[in-house]
């Protein structure tokens, strides 16, 4: 389960990150604001990097669940931070790309302790 944290952890500050860059890229503040949005993405941006490097297992064996979350935080945060909702397409394709990211994480768990997942 703590392995799991870090992987939400890190796809959480990912997509606030990435979301948070391009405002700060898009933004009609006065430079001083958008300064400080671009240190604040750097920041989430670095957290992704800590957290995705600190969890005790080698990334090719989480990369399923992570691609899986990583969508789903992508649609959330594009959601609220834009306002924009995922065509059916691209929630279709999300579930069946995820659906196959977590069975290739699933058939790889044998590696971890039962423990740690």
């Amino acid at each position: 389960m703590r392995i799991l944290g870090y992987v939400i952890a890190a796809t959480i500050f990912e997509a606030v990150g990435d979301a948070v860059m391009r405002v700060a890229l898009r933004s009609p503040y006065a430079l001083p604001g958008r300064v400080v949005l671009f240190v604040l993405a750097s920041f989430l941006l670095a957290m992704y990097g800590l957290f995705l490097n600190l969890a005790p297992v080698e990334f090719a064996t989480v990369t399923g669940i992570y691609l899986a979350s990583l969508f789903v935080a992508f649609q959330i945060v594009n959601f609220l931070f834009f306002r924009h909702v995922p065509s059916a397409g691209v929630l279709v394709g999300g579930t069946i790309g995820s659906n196959q990211c977590t069975r290739s994480t699933e058939m790889g768990r044998h590696r971890l302790p039962k423990s740690e997942f």
